[in-house]
């Protein structure tokens, strides 16, 4: 366990605060400067690989030589005893995807801000040749006075650099991979510029673009597919906003924005009057790809085509001669006759030539069959058949006429029916991914019913509150108000009270491990009183809070310690010393130990100079052995010696 250890004897580790599949990131006391800095250590089980150590220093090496305000700070690096380490700055926050998670819908503004932040980041970063090929809202920090900073150069690259990317391999989180990334080629500015457009649509829709079954599928959509627009989950983005999306995310880069400034400009200058309403952006279109042209069709019958008139010029009427007036009579007679004409015309021809005026009969609910038989039989026309949705009219049935029902009309009339398509159906969106609360209200906007949105938990990596699946895929049409939906949300990381594996053997450790997910180191030493193969002592204790996938370390019994006889050996010189020289001297040596006592003589015999002799006792645990020389009968105290067993190596 690394909290409360002090690394380089300088960075005090507090709390763990965050990690990832290659490291872990830790807060810390810097006790020379007193300040919060963040620790990531490399994870012991990658300390021996010599790719992730690479990829671990490449990091550092990327972001030490960035100094950015949008940039998280470097202060150290190092190693101590396998522990490879980044100080760098502690920024009191949470990540952009926490950010989304928490108050969306972000507002446009907001929005923008936060990418112009970005924007300069990666900018700054493209000036100092490096690319960063994993922009995601992961590794994008937000303080508590909305800076943001963007860390984590695990796979940066330099633009010069040819020896990071091997040919097919894939770098980066396949949500935010631009397509050449997603094909295996090399990574440009341009890819930066990509994964900048996704991070900017979730950031305005509160989801990702593309989703999928399996990080295939989805680096497939990021191939094959054009970006969704943004305006479908958020309609309050303006065109030129959603233009900065089109282009930054088109698929081939050459069809991108050429840097990151000119991506910078646009979305500064988003928001102005003069471009807010803006046109929208269509991507160029490849002339020289073969396409299938479509047939041209007469759109227009010729009875409806303009056609010129010429007004012939008048001819004047021949002048005859000079002739008495008749025309005052003629004129009064042509009036009287219209006079009558008109009264009839009133009055008798209605009822003799014109048509019969008929109510239009109401047919609501009737069947399209039905309809027809009761039109035809008031000599009616039926007209165009339009399809209508309706909450409450059936599929196949008559909703409205046009005219509608009871108005008075001429026998003949056309007669148009709107016939009900059945209700309404919704075209179900995407879910996963997004918070609780804001599926939710997407649901509840769509149609359904609140009774009818179920939810239930379980416990997941992610997010607590993020939707993990839902019981109607998307592209699915339903009638929301006749459904339900079943979302299945993260309660987070489960945690556990760690319980007491004193005294367990191998399979019951093992299997209370396995059960609460967590992973186990084992230690061994002698106990005199725990049996062998059973648990002495566990840490953390009994009681400590856990989460899945931690480790608890298990001291194992090796049982008593079993001492053994020790045998000491010693090499010592026997001096002659007759007074006469040629003399023999009688010699006895002695010895208590495991084997022998001193009431009986090991070794007697005569010298007549100096002799070596090898002394070897066997002395039993607790116990003590004795050797004593004698020359000629008498001790030689300087040749004489006791020695404890724990003397004795």
């Amino acid at each position: 366990m690394l909290i409360g250890k002090r690394i380089s004897g300088r960075y005090k580790i507090i709390r763990n605060i965050g990690g990832g599949g290659m490291a872990n990131v830790y807060l810390a006391q810097d006790m020379i400067l007193d300040r919060e800095v963040a620790v990531k250590i490399l994870r012991l089980d990658f300390s021996h690989e010599e790719e992730f150590i690479k990829r671990f220093q490449r990091e550092a090496q990327s972001a030490t030589s960035l100094v950015h305000p949008n940039i998280v700070n470097i202060f150290d690096v190092g190693e101590e005893d396998g522990i490879y380490y980044i100080v760098m700055e502690y920024v009191d926050g949470m990540t952009l995807k926490q950010y989304i998670h928490n108050y969306y819908p972000v507002s446009i503004e907001k929005s923008m801000d936060i990418m112009n932040q970005l924007t300069s980041a990666i900018s700054h970063a493209h000036h100092h040749q490096i690319i960063h090929r994993d922009i995601k809202p992961h590794n994008i920090l937000i303080d508590q006075n909305g800076t943001v900073k963007i860390t984590d150069f695990g796979i940066a690259m330099a633009l010069s650099s040819t020896s990071i990317t091997q040919t097919n391999s894939v770098l980066g989180s396949v949500h935010y991979l631009s397509p050449e990334q997603a094909r295996g080629g090399m990574a440009t500015n341009k890819s930066d510029i990509y994964s900048l457009g996704i991070v900017m649509f979730e950031l305005l829709a509160g989801r990702l673009p593309f989703s999928g079954e399996s990080a295939v599928s989805i680096a497939l959509k990021h191939l094959q597919s054009e970006t969704p627009s943004v305006r479908r989950w958020n309609s309050s983005v303006p065109q030129s906003v959603e233009n900065i999306i089109i282009k930054s995310t088109a698929k081939d880069p050459f069809h991108r924005y050429e840097d990151v400034e000119e991506m910078s400009l646009d979305i500064r200058t988003a928001l102005s009057d003069g471009r807010i309403h803006e046109e929208k952006y269509v991507l160029p279109i490849d002339h020289d790809a073969t396409k299938a042209i479509p047939v041209i069709k007469d759109r227009y019958p010729l009875e409806n085509v303009d056609h010129t008139i010429v007004k012939e010029p008048v001819q004047p009427a021949q002048q005859g001669k000079k002739k008495r007036k008749k025309w005052p009579w003629i004129l009064f007679s042509i009036f009287i006759l219209f006079g009558i004409a008109s009264v009839l015309a009133v009055t008798v021809l209605p009822d003799l030539l014109g048509p019969k005026e008929v109510t239009v009969p109401d047919l609501e609910g009737e069947s399209l069959n039905e309809a027809y038989q009761k039109l035809v039989a008031l000599n009616f026309e039926v007209g165009e058949e339009i399809e209508v949705t309706d909450e409450e009219i059936e599929e196949g049935s008559i909703v409205r006429t046009n005219p509608k029902s009871g108005s008075v009309v001429k026998e003949g009339e056309i007669i148009d029916l709107y016939i009900s398509s059945g209700k309404e159906k919704y075209t179900m969106t995407e879910l996963i991914g997004l918070s609780e609360q804001n599926a939710k209200r997407l649901l509840l906007n769509a149609g359904f019913l609140d009774e009818n949105i179920v939810i239930e938990s379980e416990y997941s990596d992610e997010i607590p509150g993020t939707v993990l699946s839902q019981s109607i895929e998307s592209d699915q049409e339903v009638v929301a108000s006749d459904e339900t939906i079943t979302l299945v949300v993260s309660k987070g990381v489960q945690e556990y009270t760690l319980p007491d594996f004193t005294g367990m053997n191998l399979n019951e450790y093992t299997q209370e491990a396995q059960t609460l997910n967590l992973m186990i180191e084992t230690k061994t030493e002698n106990s005199p009183d725990i049996e062998k193969g059973r648990v002495i002592r566990q840490s953390p204790e009994v009681g400590s809070t856990v989460q899945k996938g931690d480790k608890i370390t298990l001291v194992i019994s090796e049982g008593p310690v079993i001492l053994q006889n020790k045998t000491y050996t010693e090499e010592i010189v026997i001096p002659y010393e007759s007074v006469e020289p040629g003399i023999p001297q009688s010699v006895e040596v002695r010895l208590d130990d495991y084997y022998n006592d001193l009431q009986t003589t090991a070794n007697q015999f005569t010298i007549t100079q100096d002799k070596p002799f090898s002394i070897k006792l066997v002395i039993e645990p607790g116990g003590t052995g004795v050797y004593e020389v004698y020359i000629d009968g008498e001790k030689m105290d300087s040749l004489s010696k006791t020695i404890q067993y724990s003397e004795v190596e």
